[in-house]
């Protein structure tokens, strides 16, 4: 079966909602949304009109290049909140920071369209959370009033034997059949709300799209130094060590050629290990740039390779009508290979499935594991590195790892075909 088919409603089908994280951990935030929108707008209209007011001496200045730092950083942790509540990721849309230049560290602020966008976002959090917390407020305290009702009944009877909301056992127990369906519709709306919720902070907080794609060329043009770096290193500790060691071995027997004939013999066996050595570092040197077979063979092969080698079974299939381009192939596979490695080392799965399809922009990659989950992206690390490398042909990586899994890494990869 397809990766696809397997995600949107779990094995719960539509009672999953009930049973997935997500909803839970997006139902605490929209309770307090509220509260959290009210403080950083008392917070903001506090510091902005002062800040604008003592602008007519120095004092001003640093309280309102303070004062923006302060927003932007509101933006910042509400970034990493919603990712915690709502499992969407936003990265910051915040142009490169100058070098040096207090003017230039000034204009870079002011003029950067992303912080007058964070302002919005907080700002509108007041009005936007009011309406989530009521809401889930009084959604989540009728389904508890509900479902409550039967274990409340004895406890609340009157003289008479009624209770204070339901007059007799038939009534409470009808009360807690409602709360149960009165769950299910809370637990959809908490979603639908996160859902409004995440697409409003997305289109505030993740920047239009042409600081999208310039965020995403500048991942794509470090991670690209990052890899020359790399090889560099290789080659320096590698290969090239290898290489010189060899090189002082020819030497010593060129030496000792007519003096000592056994030495030689011995020196010339230790260059040749040492030269085969070299040989093989460079071969695997290369296959980590681009391997062999995905070049003689395409995308299926190589992957097939990759399952393979890997420790437990992986399903792979890929439904390609012709070959993408090398590009796109480059970075499917290694999207692939990293996933498959993080797998082996830290989830502890059992089964995975690597799907890979075409749809109307491009290559669809999903690699899915039924191991622990808690899988996320953080700088630095080889989910970043893959979100880099699919940046630079401007396409994305999904991750939804909650805890006690299933995982799933998903690249969408834009090409012509």
């Amino acid at each position: 079966m397809a990766l696809k088919d397997r995600v949107p409603l779990g094995p719960w089908g539509p009672l999953g909602v009930l049973v997935d994280p997500m909803t839970w951990r997006a139902a605490p935030y929209l309770l307090v949304s509220g509260v959290i929108g009210l403080l950083w707008y008392l917070v903001l209209a506090l510091t902005i009109p002062s800040s604008l007011v003592l602008s007519a001496v120095w004092v001003g200045v640093p309280l309102s290049i303070a004062t923006v730092l302060l927003w932007r950083g509101g933006a910042r942790l509400e970034r990493r909140l919603l990712r915690l509540a709502f499992g969407i990721g936003i990265a910051d849309p915040y142009r490169p920071r100058p070098e040096r230049g207090l003017g230039a560290h000034v204009q870079w602020l002011l003029k950067d369209p992303a912080t007058w966008r964070d302002l919005g976002y907080l700002l509108m959090l007041l009005p936007l959370g009011f309406v989530e917390a009521v809401v889930s407020f009084a959604m989540w305290m009728g389904t508890a009033g509900l479902l409550l009702a039967p274990v409340l009944y004895p406890l609340e009877q009157g003289a008479d034997g009624s209770g204070y909301f339901v007059e007799d056992w038939a009534g409470a127990w009808v009360a807690g059949l409602f709360g149960v369906l009165l769950l299910v519709l809370s637990a959809y709306l908490a979603r639908g709300m996160a859902w409004l919720h995440g697409t409003l902070a997305t289109v505030l907080l993740g920047g239009g799209e042409e600081e999208r794609l310039r965020a995403s060329r500048a991942r794509g043009i470090d991670a690209a130094e990052a890899e020359r770096r790399r090889i560099e290193r290789d080659l320096h500790d590698g290969a090239q060590q290898r290489l010189l060691s060899v090189a002082v071995d020819l030497g010593r027997a060129q030496s000792k050629f007519d003096s000592d004939p056994e030495t030689v013999r011995e020196l010339i066996a230790q260059a040749h290990a040492g030269t085969k050595a070299a040989i093989a570092e460079l071969r695997n040197l290369a296959r980590g740039i681009h391997p062999a077979i995905l070049s003689d063979r395409g995308l299926d092969a190589a992957l097939s390779g990759l399952a393979a080698r890997a420790p437990i079974r992986v399903d792979v299939s890929v439904e390609l009508d012709e070959r993408p381009p090398p590009a796109v192939e480059s970075i499917a596979y290694f999207i692939v290979a990293e996933s498959l490695a993080n797998m082996a080392k830290h989830s502890a799965a059992t089964e995975a499935s690597v799907a890979v399809i075409r749809d109307r922009r491009g290559v669809v990659v999903d690699v899915w594991d039924n191991g622990i989950g808690g899988a996320t992206v953080v700088p630095g690390g080889g989910l970043a590195g893959l979100a880099d490398r699919a940046a630079t042909i401007d396409g994305m990586l999904l991750v939804h790892s909650p805890m006690g899994g299933p995982t799933i890494v998903r690249a969408e990869l834009p090409c012509e075909w």
